[in-house]
């Protein structure tokens, strides 16, 4: 019998129809193992650094971390609609990798990661690789990927 409890659970967010599945999910695993759910969106910083810019990058970054914080404010605002409280948002700079898999599982003794299923094809994996599925290789708890639902018709 499966007896384990996840008490934090970390799910990255995007935008995407699967990172907001991943979220919603994650709501009612913390809620059956009175948990929480840390919530974040990372700005992959690397990306403005090459380009050289730095009053282009300043305001691309401003950018994005507006986009962020409406996610999150987002999944806090589904979160009331459920009446759970139990969410922590976190917007972060740096490889989405390494974050979801290092810097944040330390940071707040993370035992379950929630990652929505990739939408990216083959090629597209090839040429920049799945953020979920270095997640499931590499994450020092466990992981739990969140498929879409197919509902019978």
């Amino acid at each position: 019998m499966l007896t384990q409890t996840y008490k934090n659970i970390l799910v990255g967010i995007d935008g995407s129809d699967q990172g907001n599945l991943a979220f919603e999910q994650a709501v009612e695993v913390a809620r059956r193992n009175n948990g929480r759910v840390i919530v974040v969106h990372v700005i992959e910083n690397q990306v403005y650094t090459m380009m050289g810019y730095s009053s282009l990058n300043d305001n691309l970054l401003d950018q994005e971390t507006e986009t962020a914080k409406e996610l999150l404010a987002d999944c806090e605002t589904y979160a009331k609609s459920v009446d759970f409280t139990q969410v922590e948002t976190v917007v972060t700079y740096g490889s989405a990798k390494d974050v979801m898999c290092n810097d944040l599982p330390k940071k707040y003794q993370i035992d379950l990661i929630m990652v929505g299923q990739s939408g990216l094809n083959a090629v597209e994996r090839f040429m920049i690789g799945s953020v979920s599925s270095y997640i499931i290789r590499n994450a020092p708890c466990d992981v739990l990927i969140v498929r879409p639902d197919k509902k019978k018709k």
